[in-house]
């Protein structure tokens, strides 16, 4: 639901918008700078070429090896359209980004999952046993989206020595801005690797800039690049979002600040949560996934009654869940408050 919606549903103005994992800072001030000057009466560059030379430049990867997409989403889409054939078998993990399956399906893919342990952490044992499977892809979501956790540098590695040579890995970085110091850089890991692989990351997150929707791809090699720009549409990525990504990457100062104060207030919230006696994922995003011991749509709808838009969870399994967004110390005691109530019944 967004921000108009909720207001004439609730009959309030002030919308905390939790559902979603935007950034509530918004973005670098020299994201605006940079668009005041734009001309929107031209194409953009379909080949990103400012854009992915700068990424170049941050990531240590060679710009032959980097596809820029609306949305770490279309890279989704464009790896699934340039890899499979009807009938492949695609691995994922549940609960999961729901792209990582529909977009396999889309391809004619079959798709068999992995559930996540009881304790909302990544069953390793259970990944490595699909991997034995040799799928044409696997997709592994670390920070997993809409769970939490993220991958440690022992099971990383675990992974990485299971997955053989007809499998693809994509591994779905797009909150890895947001782990901690001791959890692995997974795009650094692979690199060292001579596996076949994808890593997707998006400014959508942590740079505050999802309505712009800019995200990329980094490839194990130039060929699969090629492949998987030849998948997507031209003239993806338009004029506005080009400049306001090249702009945040100029600015790793405000994220890092942001990106910061937004860890204090996740710990902050999840001590909160564990107080009212309830079961929080582990979480290593701007969010977390939370077992509010009765139905999620229920509760959704407690949330909204208050001005507060937050995520309920319908995978079953996990229909007492939501997905709560942190957001400004404001919206989160708001938040707290109103799932205080909601525990009380």
């Amino acid at each position: 639901m967004n921000i108009a919606a909720a207001r004439q549903h609730s009959g309030r103005h002030d919308i905390a918008a939790l559902a979603s994992n935007e950034n509530p800072h918004g973005c670098s001030p020299r994201v605006a700078a940079a668009l005041a000057n734009l001309d929107p009466s031209r194409y953009c560059d379909p080949a990103c070429t400012t854009l992915r030379a700068a990424l170049s430049q941050k990531l240590g990867i060679s710009v032959d090896r980097i596809v820029a997409g609306n949305g770490s989403e279309e890279m989704i889409a464009a790896v699934c359209r340039a890899v499979l054939r009807p009938g492949a078998v695609v691995g994922t993990v549940c609960p999961g980004f729901g792209l990582h399956e529909i977009e396999a399906l889309a391809n004619g893919a079959k798709v068999e999952k992995v559930a996540m342990r009881a304790d909302l952490d990544f069953d390793i044992p259970a990944i490595l046993a699909m991997l034995e499977r040799a799928p044409a892809i696997f997709f592994l979501s670390s920070p997993s989206n809409p769970v939490g956790p993220a991958l440690d540098r022992a099971s990383l590695q675990r992974v990485l020595a299971a997955v053989g040579p007809q499998t693809l890995l994509v591994l779905d970085e797009a909150y890895f801005e947001f782990t901690n110091g001791d959890m692995p850089d997974g795009l650094a890991t692979l690199s060292a690797t001579n596996l076949s692989w994808v890593v997707l990351r998006t400014f959508s997150k942590a740079y505050g800039l999802a309505g712009l929707r800019v995200g990329y791809a980094v490839l194990s090699d130039p060929r699969l690049a090629r492949a998987v720009t030849a998948a997507k549409t031209p003239f993806n990525v338009n004029v506005a979002a080009q400049v306001a990504a090249v702009a945040a990457l100029e600015d790793e100062t405000w994220m890092s600040s942001s990106v910061n104060a937004l860890k204090l207030e996740r710990a902050r919230v999840a001590d909160k949560v564990a107080a009212m006696g309830l079961s929080a994922a582990r979480s290593q995003t701007n969010f977390l996934f939370i077992d509010v011991g009765r139905d999620s749509q229920a509760a959704m709808e407690h949330f909204l009654t208050r001005g507060i838009i937050v995520k309920p969870w319908k995978e079953k399994g996990y229909g007492t869940f939501i997905r709560v967004t942190i957001g400004t110390p404001t919206e989160n005691d708001r938040f707290l408050d109103a799932l205080r109530a909601f525990a009380k019944g």
